[in-house]
């Protein structure tokens, strides 16, 4: 299995919790959450007995229904059918796709309160109506989002480790890294985003080093996505395709922000509102609010129907990008690579940069002033966080996000935003393909793209 971060999350669940509560990993299909819990389970317990509802025969459900409150039996034949040994405080019990069983999901607070096992369930699209009906959601569940690989975890599997720690320390102690290792992360970051963070494509460019592979990987996924769109979105599935379709256009613009006209010219927000949610939920794509008033609660000037729309992961996008053929041809992949083909590099850097820091725990805003009113400037900050800030006692402030892709560009936006909404901002930062460079006095750092898994 690729090493994941989430790994050590799942060590600190099992410790602190005791088995008082189960774990939940969320997360878009094929994002490796069977794998990480499978294993998780083989390798920290005694024993792991795993429960794929997604599989599971009608006697094995079955057992659920008629033993709920006969948990000696339950056990029994779960252990007999399976064929795994159960050790009290020894065992996890895995309920994978928990979605397509809901049942189960509910019966998890009386088999916590059991106390005899600890239990972790893994499942996408668990908030829509069909998978939460007639069940009620355990309070004795933690969850965890599992997101794709991000370029760290990317060059751990490349064997690249070195370089990941030296990217790190570079970061912290802002100072560049020598111009040799710099132009090989951007090269290594460019093939990430070409291969993104999905597991199985990861896995198969780790062996094989080639793209061709890598693009019927992605192009799987994307189907199987697309199929679960026409099964559980019914009603408005042509709305979610249009939206999805309709993700690499409007990134390739040089206004980001999601346009409905581009579908409709009649489309309204609150009819496509449900559209974006169950892409969201899906973690198929990563939704980007406008905070119109930015201050350390960005949530609290949240708007709604201004929004930006990104893959969760790069890769797909450039998949999606490319799904006028049926198959994209290695030459053309190394063509976008060595940067011989226009592929919208602004499309591709700023998704990434959103997917890094969706990665690290951060919800996504951005801020925009049209500068169409009068006494107004107009401004666009591609996304705003929250992080200590040394110079106000390590309290949070406002960081401010740049994403550049060409080499020569300017700064007005966030120089005007900066100057404006002074006393709420933290360090600034511009993630452009250059080498680090560090203003102390102005608390600006100019950070290589490949350090956005830093941020």
């Amino acid at each position: 299995m690729l090493k994941r971060k989430a790994y050590d999350k799942l060590l600190k669940w099992k410790h602190e919790s005791a088995g008082k509560t189960a774990l939940l990993i969320e997360g878009a299909r094929r994002v490796g959450k069977s794998t990480l819990a499978r294993t998780f389970g083989e390798t920290e317990y005694k024993s792991c007995l795993v429960i794929d509802f997604f599989q599971a025969p009608a006697e094995v459900k079955q057992y659920f229904e008629d033993y709920r409150t006969d948990f000696d039996s339950l056990f029994l034949y779960l252990s007999v059918f399976y064929n795994v040994k159960l050790y009290e405080h020894e065992t996890l019990i895995v309920f994978d796709e928990v979605q397509m069983y809901p049942q189960a999901r509910g019966l998890i607070k009386y088999l916590v309160a059991d106390g005899r096992y600890d239990y972790i369930e893994t499942g996408s699209l668990l908030s829509i109506k069909q998978n939460i009906k007639d069940i009620v959601i355990p309070s004795e569940e933690e969850s965890l989002e599992l997101e794709p690989l991000d370029f760290e975890e990317f060059l751990w599997g490349m064997d690249e480790k070195g370089l990941a720690d030296l990217i790190r320390m570079s970061f912290n102690k802002m100072k560049p890294l020598p111009d040799a290792l710099h132009r090989r992360a951007l090269s290594l970051m460019r093939e990430y985003m070409l291969v993104g963070g999905m597991p199985e494509p990861v896995s198969i460019y780790v062996k094989q080093r080639a793209f061709a592979p890598v693009d019927a990987s992605k192009r799987r996924i994307v189907q199987l996505y697309r199929n679960d769109i026409s099964r559980f979105a019914t009603g408005y599935e042509f709305k979610v395709v249009s939206v999805l379709d309709g993700i690499p256009g409007q990134l390739s613009k040089h206004e980001k922000r999601f346009k409905l006209s581009s579908l409709d010219k009649n489309a309204r927000m609150r009819t496509y509102e449900e559209a974006f949610f169950w892409l969201a939920d899906a973690r198929i794509a990563n939704i980007c609010y406008a905070a119109s008033e930015p201050s350390v609660g960005l949530s609290l000037s949240m708007e709604q129907t201004a929004l930006k729309c990104y893959m969760a992961d790069t890769g797909l996008l450039v998949t999606l990008a490319f799904s006028d053929n049926n198959d994209t041809d290695e030459d053309v992949y190394r063509a976008v690579l060595r940067g011989d083909i226009g592929l919208n590099e602004g499309m591709l850097t700023e998704n990434y940069v959103a997917q890094s820091l969706k990665a690290n725990g951060h919800r996504l805003f951005f801020y925009s002033q049209s500068g169409k009113k009068e006494g107004e400037e107009r401004m666009e900050i591609d996304f705003l966080v929250t992080r200590p800030y040394v110079n106000a006692a390590g309290k949070p402030r406002i960081s401010p996000i740049e994403v550049k892709s060409p080499r020569r560009y300017g700064t007005i936006s966030l120089d005007r935003f900066r100057a404006r909404f002074n006393k709420r901002i933290g360090m600034a930062y511009v993630l452009h393909p250059k080498q680090l460079e560090w203003d102390a006095e102005a608390q600006l750092a100019h950070l290589p793209l490949y350090m956005a898994f830093c941020l």
